[in-house]
């Protein structure tokens, strides 16, 4: 036993103590061994035997708890001596966050329009179900609230799904003409590599008197706008349909990666869906109580457009707080 206490107490790591333990306690350890021969000790020469064994393995237990809590202390302070800071160094190195991009790109999206009158309008993140679907001419049961995957609320509110409802509040407390946008967050039950729970959207109202805005005037405002994000792209418009706008039309830019020869990112279509837009519904004034007014509308998810600006390829990477990601726009 002597050995066996010698070189427990000489043992350099953890790792060669647990060796130790093994081959003394273990399954197969030289202690585990003579037990077994119990068995074969005369009776009378059983209990001293036994005795002597426990003896044994009480004291080689010992000397590996000792050793153990002296090879731990020795270790974390290795670990400490290698992780110390001086705290008195002079640091030279300076770093600086960065704007986030989709907070970047959609400050840029405000100024623009800013810069064009329209107001910035605000609402609450919980709707409820007139300002978020029927006064934009999705009464319930509408086939098209089927497009938009809602969160909704034991008290018959809801999460709204789109910043429409600030179009709403705004004709219900303005009077025309009003030039507004309406940025925010907004929420929708979906999540996969180009959709998440939560995202941003802006929106754009127009209203004025029945002769003064066309979807001329709509085309116009958006081919600027659309250049001014994207530099010199192509721009169409394509028909489609939107229940609180007629005529409705989803607008593309031609692929701001392989400028329209057709990639993998634009399908090799050569075009970029961007935005959606279109004419009023008459239904949305009456919902609201207006008469002989004329406008358009238009709305844009600001994660999309911050993707295509800085090349992103995965939304879900915008919301992961990865420093590496948010490091390079600094």
């Amino acid at each position: 036993m002597t050995q066996w206490i010698e070189k427990i107490t000489n043992a350099a790591s953890l790792e060669e103590l647990e060796n130790l333990r093994i081959d003394t306690l273990g399954k197969k350890g030289v202690l585990t061994l003579e037990f077994a021969k119990m068995k074969s000790v005369p009776n009378e020469e059983k209990k001293a035997f036994a005795e002597n064994l426990n003896t044994q393995k009480t004291i080689i237990t010992d000397a590996i708890e000792a050793k153990k809590e002296i090879l731990e202390k020795e270790a974390l302070n290795k670990k400490l001596e290698a992780e110390k800071i001086d705290v008195t160094r002079f640091n030279n190195e300076m770093s600086c966050g960065a704007t986030h991009p989709v907070v970047e790109t959609m400050d840029r999206i405000i100024r623009y329009f800013q810069n064009l009158n329209f107001a910035v309008e605000e609402g609450p993140l919980v709707e409820d179900d007139f300002h978020n679907f029927e006064a934009l001419n999705l009464p319930k049961y509408h086939p098209a609230r089927d497009m938009q995957d809602t969160f909704y609320n034991k008290d018959y509110t809801l999460l709204r799904t789109h910043t429409s409802p600030v179009q709403i509040r705004t004709m219900l407390t303005q009077n025309t003409p009003i030039r507004m946008i309406a940025p925010g967050t907004v929420f929708r039950r979906d999540f996969d590599i180009t959709h998440t729970p939560m995202f941003h959207q802006i929106e754009a109202l127009v209203v004025d008197e029945a002769d003064k805005v066309s979807f001329a005037n709509l085309k116009h405002v958006l081919v600027e706008f659309l250049q001014h994000m994207f530099g010199d792209v192509e721009v169409r418009f394509r028909p489609s349909f939107f229940p609180f706008t007629e005529p409705s039309a989803e607008v593309d830019i031609s692929c701001v990666f392989c400028k329209g020869d057709g990639c993998r990112v634009c399908s090799q279509t050569g075009w970029l869906e961007v935005l959606g837009c279109g004419i009023v519904d008459e239904n949305v004034f009456k919902a609201v109580g207006y008469e002989n007014k004329s406008g358009y509308a238009f709305g844009l998810g600001v994660e999309r457009f911050a993707m295509l600006i800085h090349n992103i390829g995965d939304l879900r990477s915008l919301f992961e707080s990865d420093t590496r990601l948010l490091g390079q726009f600094k």
